[in-house]
């Protein structure tokens, strides 16, 4: 029986628990196959409820460090590690660099769209969630502050404020230990990108998810890049798809893939860091555009965190955590990339007005952000359970309402499989005659379209409870569900 001392723990004692047991199967103490005692034993054992082991399980479950069978229990998975250099790198951007380093400082556009009454599938937060009186109160704090600083031209990567900021959120938020010399800040993402692709190098053939979130593609088209798409299965990227490309550089998004809503597992996670570890040259661009909203559990580790072959280019941004009008973006570069950034781009100048960086850094600093995600987190989990209790109203139980619902607790969307003798396209030009928008999982293919998946992207985040109800029977009308 697995023994842990968990009576001096501070904080929730199922994250210790989790902690001790990735641990130990990470450390190859618990061997791959071996069966994890069962919860109620185990919670005896330890003297902690059975919610404590509960949740520890959910957890390590939930990252694909052990498995379930059903009536036999829960089973550690086998995990391929990497070969990595044995120390974690300390964060800073290149060793004789070091005093050089410590520098302050979805559719296409239609000119005439349809009006629309009811949108299912909308990313756009919530107008009324933006904290309008903290922003503004820390917008008066800025110019009384530091108004000499607001007229200085900001340094390539960002103000050194608000990467200090992003690195200790990263750390407490992410379990990312990142030094602030490693992190770029841009206006968007699509910014971002441009600026790999140039650090990288054209010569690089790229490979990406398939289906996948388009506008990526677009500025791989717009700087006349070569690559490929790997298929996706129900652990994310394939392997051997991105072998098959001969790719050099995967963009993936692992924690909670557009559209599918696919998380990697950990054993997958560690495939694709041994693969890039391969061979010199190759990268991973990790996305991780809203991962804070995972409403179960705690977020998902990074693989920027488990990175230690510097492998990982970590991206995210804030426009889907406060809204999409603040084009504020950043990327974490290893450090060897962190140091050629330095060396050849320091000519450049910051896309973000330093205005706008002042004010967000405090914002994070003074906690704020912290409070605003913790706050919509609860509310989004709250608005998710309406939702899918008005679901189920009109359309009947999952499984005899002739629909599915599939999801992960992450992110801010989930799938809606419709058991429709429409296609997909079909089903979109029904709803949009109704003034209804709804976008299909196959309209994110690259290549071939898959008509007939019958997957539909249903996000929550802005979605009008109040008008709910009349475009679900609209839907179901459509549909002839």
């Amino acid at each position: 029986m697995l023994t842990y001392d968990l009576s001096k723990t501070d904080g929730a004692k199922y994250l210790k628990l989790y902690e001790l047991i990735k641990k130990d199967i990470t450390g190859g103490v618990i061997a791959a196959g071996e069966k994890l005692p069962s919860r109620r034993s185990f919670a005896n054992n330890l003297g902690v409820s059975t919610v404590t082991v509960d949740n520890a399980y959910d957890q390590l479950l939930q990252e694909g460090y052990i498995y379930s069978l059903p009536k036999r229990g829960y089973f550690v998975e086998k995990i391929n590690r990497i070969t990595a250099p044995s120390s974690k790198l300390t964060g800073k951007a290149g060793g004789d660099k070091k005093e050089k380093l410590n520098i302050q400082g979805n559719s296409m556009f239609d000119p005439n769209p349809p009006v629309v009454y009811f949108d299912f599938s909308s990313n756009r937060p919530e107008l009324s969630n933006f904290p309008f009186s903290v922003w503004a109160r820390i917008n008066r704090s800025v110019i009384a502050d530091k108004s000499e600083e607001l007229l200085k031209v900001s340094y390539s990567t960002g103000i050194s404020d608000l990467r200090m900021a992003i690195a200790r959120h990263l750390s407490s938020f992410r379990g990312m230990d990142v030094s602030p010399e490693q992190i770029v800040v841009g206006a968007g993402t699509e910014y971002l990108y441009g600026l790999i692709i140039k650090l990288l190098g054209k010569d690089k053939k790229y490979c990406l998810e398939n289906p996948g979130y388009k506008k990526i593609r677009q500025v791989y088209d717009m700087e006349g890049i070569d690559y490929g798409f790997a298929d996706l299965d129900d652990e994310g990227l394939s392997i051997r798809d991105l072998v098959r490309n001969k790719a050099d550089v995967a963009h993936i998004s692992p924690t909670h893939h557009f559209p599918t809503g696919v998380t990697t597992p950990i054993t997958r996670r560690y495939e694709l860091l041994h693969w890039a570890g391969a061979e010199d040259g190759r990268y991973i661009i990790e996305d991780d555009y809203d991962s804070e909203f995972r409403l179960r559990g705690t977020p998902i580790p990074t693989l920027q965190s488990i990175d230690n072959a510097e492998k990982v280019i970590y991206m995210n941004t804030f426009s889907k955590s406060l809204t999409s009008t603040i084009r504020i973006s950043y990327m974490v570069l290893p450090p060897h990339l962190a140091a050629k950034f330095y060396e050849e781009f320091s000519f450049l100048s910051c896309t973000v007005s330093t205005f706008d960086q002042y004010t967000l850094a405090q914002f994070i600093a003074g906690g704020h952000f912290e409070k605003h995600i913790n706050r919509m987190r609860i509310k989004y989990s709250k608005k998710r359970d309406k939702v899918l209790e008005i679901i189920e109203a009109i359309l009947g139980e999952p499984g005899e309402g002739g629909y599915e619902i599939e999801e992960n607790d992450s992110g801010l969307h989930f799938i809606l499989k419709l058991n429709t003798k429409y296609s997909d396209s079909e089903l979109e030009q029904r709803l949009l005659k109704k003034n209804i928008k709804i976008s299909a999982v196959s309209d994110f293919y690259h290549g071939t379209k898959l008509e007939n998946i019958g997957k539909f992207i249903f996000d929550y985040s802005n979605i009008n409870l109040d008008k709910l109800p009349e475009a679900l029977r609209i839907l179901k009308k459509a549909a002839s569900i």
